[in-house]
């Protein structure tokens, strides 16, 4: 019987796909493009992830990422052979080897970059007279007995240390090599000798006998103690003036470190693995932490000690590495969620539409199906059975190309998102068409909005979804993305909730508009203005899943294009900040002037539109704050009134940068860069504070005029201050306050006119336009000084290289496009849901009369009015939702965070108008084509073709 029923099934599944193969393929391609976004998703925010991870560990110094586990020296109660055996090399690489057995996973271990040895942890002083002695204090001295350094450098002059005889604790010859680096600082040749003393204050004799270089100096063989590759001239904290001296390190034979024993360098015995990040992925992050938490205090530390004795401890940096990643990846994965839980709305009503398509299509002929007796669960398994055979392989192809796309993820959770779209599609069909076959059925109701009315189920049920909305959007602009725990799904789908309730009341408010419209309409000559406002309110194009679906997408293109809007502005922004024009140009130290023919060369290069010269001068002091809240008269353009705001309050200000300018040029700089206007005209000297002659000697007391931020505006009050600067002293009165300026990067600032300081000579120079960077940097360099050149430019790329970042802005790029999409496909699907009906009217009214010219006129004008409405209504819920929730986002992690010395202020969303209106008049625009290519080709066919006998349309 069961085999009976198989063959039954089976012509009507090949049946129904040969009767409309239009339909079951266009299915398939919808299924399989959303199934490849919803597979694609997670994978890409775990490759970004993964690469994120590594990148930091990759890029962190080798001192902190590489783990390190060091126990004193043997002690002094054991015998001297036992002391002697464990500092040798045997002995080390048995623990070391026991070590990296034990290292718990995800960690791994950099294999060929392991080194173990004896090291000095307490640099010993080096006395021989032709050391350097920079400001007469003897270097200080590291030594090593290190393993690998045949394999991690090469010969560059002299021999390889070695023993030749066994190396005790009595040993007092010994044999070493420096490094090149080390070499050239300290002036150490092959065959010099370094004296170590002992505890005793007996001589070690250390021979150097090469010198080597390193094979990858970044390595972490050579980096994780940097003093091993470079010495370093440091200040010695014991002395009570300024004084530095000179520390390096000497590398000892592999076999030497049982001679280290008996100094009292306070030696150490130590295994230094690198860490290996290619296997480590994001999920990886937290067991990293806790595995780290373990080694360091925790069960992981005394199986260490078990290996490498009771008193080794374990060291490593890479745990804050690691937490540091999760930091900014529990800040971006909240701003993510909200384009993915917008972009899977946008797509799940899509495909719902498509399945009222499909089921409105055939509403007839599964209403004859139910009147002749066919059970609900027999239609719904057919149906069931005849979707499934098409969405499941477009489901499975999509999920394939998911994992060919992006191939660095976990594979279960593109699974699930892969099948929650096939079961969707496979669902909506049987469901909506089982509920509206419960009772047979002749003809269906009349769908018509103006006479509609909402039941109080649905009023109920919005005013629940508006209550959600409401609560979404409150926290959100309170606490903002982010949530203890994880990400908070209600608070990232605010902007689901606010499209979806705009929706609801753009449909409840749709039909006010048509009747106020129709009346006045009907009394017109002509019957295409009253028919196109009949149709429109009658037909079920502009009901509520339509029209939420372009809301959905429109709101979502509109907050994905935003936030990469801000990513950009927040960027240049930071950029302009740390730069202050196009290119600068500064000297090595801050005192250094620029000479006048570099100034002169460089404006006169090709693509340099203007320079601006400038005088600044850091940490001068500010007079005490004037009582109250004192501050200049800020009115005009670009000018504030000297409040406590902006920078600080006044009592913050007490020192800041003094900025010598010429009004003019320095003017024109800040309109060409888009910084708020300067009020060059107030810095006009004149009387005693006129420009003074080349070397003249200024009065103390005169006054000049000055620009000032708020802060300092606010300490210095209206009346003429005192200030001493190496630019000469005088007195500066405080004419007007601007927020910002091109020349600093401190928030206090005083800004005069350089023509009036004893010392003119410029020391930055600020550049507007586009120089050659070749160019430029040969221009400076060829002045025969050294000076230092900034590139706007390359400022701007440097906040574009964690992949984190990059990653998570390719996924906000992706959720436009697919917003803009999903938002066309809505207007089609709804334009094609009423498709039969048009080209049936317009059938019947060309035997009444109707010309085609008239019946293109008639649908474009139908169309109108929900294309109008889904643009506006778009337009109006992208700007609501941004405006609405901007306060609650900031951009920081995704514009700016891993970046040293950038701003991490805020970086609220704002508007971008062409991601509002590009999708919008997309939607307009595809609305009127679809409606006149279904009056060009309803023209081509016969009105008998569309009109038959007994016909209810």
């Amino acid at each position: 019987m069961r085999h009976n029923d198989r063959a039954a099934s089976a012509p009507w599944i090949r049946t129904r796909l040969r009767t409309a193969p239009g339909a079951a393929t266009a299915l398939a391609v919808l299924v399989l493009v959303t199934a490849f976004l919803a597979a694609a998703f997670p994978r890409a925010v775990d490759a970004y992830e993964t690469k994120g991870l590594r990148h930091d560990i990759l890029t962190a110094d080798a001192g902190r990422s590489t783990l390190e586990v060091a126990r004193p020296q043997p002690g002094l109660e054991l015998p001297q052979a036992q002391r002697d055996a464990e500092a040798r090399s045997p002995e080390l690489a048995r623990i070391g080897s026991g070590l990296l057995k034990a290292l718990p996973a995800p960690l791994r271990a950099d294999t060929p970059s392991v080194a173990y040895g004896v090291r000095t942890s307490k640099p010993a002083v080096a006395n021989e007279p032709w050391l350097p002695r920079p400001e007469a204090a003897p270097p200080q001295l590291s030594y090593v007995a290190q393993s690998g350094l045949k394999e991690h450098a090469t010969l560059a002059s002299g021999a390889w240390p070695t023993t030749p005889r066994e190396v005790t604790s009595d040993s007092r010859e010994v044999q070493g090599a420096v490094t090149e680096e080390t070499a050239a600082e300290l002036k150490v040749k092959v065959g010099a000798t370094i004296t170590l003393l002992t505890a005793a204050q007996e001589p070690i004799t250390v021979t150097i006998t090469g010198i080597v270089a390193p094979r990858e100096p970044l390595g972490s063989y050579w980096s994780a103690d940097p003093l091993l590759r470079t010495p370093s001239l440091i200040p010695d904290p014991t002395s009570p003036f300024p004084q530095h001296y000179w520390t390096g390190t000497v590398l000892l034979a592999e076999d030497a470190g049982p001679a280290l024993l008996s100094t009292a360098a306070e030696p150490v015995l130590f295994w230094r693995i690198p860490s290996d990040p290619a296997g480590l992925t994001g999920p990886d992050s937290a067991r990293l932490t806790s595995v780290i938490a373990s080694l360091e205090s925790g069960p992981g530390l005394l199986k260490v000690r078990e290996i490498a004795g009771d008193t080794a401890v374990f060291a490593t940096g890479l745990g804050h590495i690691v937490e540091a990643n999760a930091r900014m990846r529990d800040a971006i994965s909240p701003v993510i969620a909200v384009a993915a839980l917008g972009i899977g709305s946008v797509a799940a009503v899509v495909l719902l539409m498509t399945g009222a398509l499909l089921a409105g299509r055939r509403r007839a002929e599964l209403a004859l199906m139910r009147s002749r007796g066919g059970s609900l669960r027999g239609i719904g398994g057919r149906l069931l059975a005849e979707t499934a055979v098409t969405v499941l392989p477009a489901s499975a192809l999509g999920l394939l190309l998911a994992v060919l796309a992006v191939g660095e993820g976990r594979w279960w959770p593109g699974a699930l998102a892969a099948a929650g779209v096939g079961l969707l599609v496979c669902v909506a069909l049987p469901v909506r068409t089982t509920l509206q076959h419960i009772r047979p059925t002749l003809h269906g109701a009349r769908e018509d909005m103006v006479s509609a009315r909402p039941s109080r189920r649905r009023t109920v049920a919005e005013l629940t979804l508006l209550v959600l909305a409401v609560g979404a959007v409150t926290a959100l602009r309170r606490r903002g993305t982010s949530a203890e725990g994880g990400t908070d799904l209600l608070v990232s789908a605010a902007p689901v909730l606010v499209a979806l309730i705009a929706a609801l009341v753009l449909v409840r408010l749709y039909p006010l508009p048509l009747r106020l419209a129709t009346r006045p309409v009907a009394r017109l000559r002509g019957a295409i203005g009253f028919l196109s406002l009949a149709r429109a309110g009658r037909s079920s194009a502009g009901g509520a899943l339509p029209l939420l679906a372009l809301l959905l997408a429109l709101a979502t293109a509109a907050f994905g294009g935003s936030v990469i809007a801000g990513i950009g502005d927040a960027r240049d922004d930071a950029a302009l900040a740390s730069v202050g024009a196009d290119a600068r140009i500064s000297g090595a130290s801050e005192r250094a002037t620029l000479p006048d023919e570099l100034v002169r060369t460089v404006r006169d290069l090709e693509g340099v539109r203007g320079a601006a010269p400038v005088r600044v001068e850091y940490s001068v002091n500010m007079p005490e704050a004037v009582a109250g809240d004192g501050g200049a008269d800020g009115g005009g353009a670009g000018t504030g009134t000297g409040t406590r705001t902006g920078s600080g309050s006044a009592d913050d200000a007490k020192a800041a940068a003094l900025v010598g300018v010429d009004p003019a040029s320095y003017a024109e700089l800040a309109r060409a860069t888009g910084l708020p206007a300067f009020p060059a005209a107030r810095l006009k000297a004149t009387g005693s504070s006129a420009p003074l002659p080349d070397g003249a000697k200024a009065d103390p007391d005169r006054v000049l005029p000055a620009i000032a931020s708020p802060a300092v505006a606010a300490r210095l009050g209206s009346e003429p201050r005192a200030i001493e600067t190496l630019s000469g002293d005088f007195k500066v009165q405080v004419v007007g306050t601007v927020s910002r300026v091109a020349s600093v990067s401190p928030t206090d600032f005083l800004v005069v006119t350089s023509a009036a300081l004893e010392q003119k000579a410029p020391t930055t120079l600020l550049l507007t336009g586009a120089p050659d960077p070749g160019k430029l940097r040969a221009a400076v360099e060829g002045s025969g000084k050294e000076y230092a050149v900034q590139l706007r430019s390359e400022e701007r790329a440097r906040y574009v290289n964690t992949p984190m970042q990059a990653g998570a802005e390719r996924i906000y790029l992706a959720a436009v496009a697919a917003g803009a999409g999903y938002a066309l496909l809505a207007v089609l699907l709804s334009l094609l849901q009423t498709a039969p009906e048009r080209k049936t009217l317009l059938a019947r009214l060309r035997t009444m009369g109707l010309t085609t010219g008239q019946g293109r006129k008639l649908l474009a004008f139908e169309a109108t009015p929900q294309a109008l409405l889904a643009a506006g209504g778009g337009l109006f819920t992208g700007w609501a939702t941004i405006a609405l929730l901007s306060p609650g986002i900031d951009l920081v992690p995704l514009a700016l965070a891993g970046v040293a010395g950038s701003d991490t202020s805020p970086v609220l969303l704002r508007t971008d108008l062409w991601s509002l209106a590009l999708p919008a008049a997309g939607v307009v625009a595809l609305a009127a084509a679809v409606a006149g290519v279904q009056a060009w080709w309803a023209s081509r066919r016969g009105s008998i073709t569309e009109l038959r006998a007994g016909d209810s349309r």
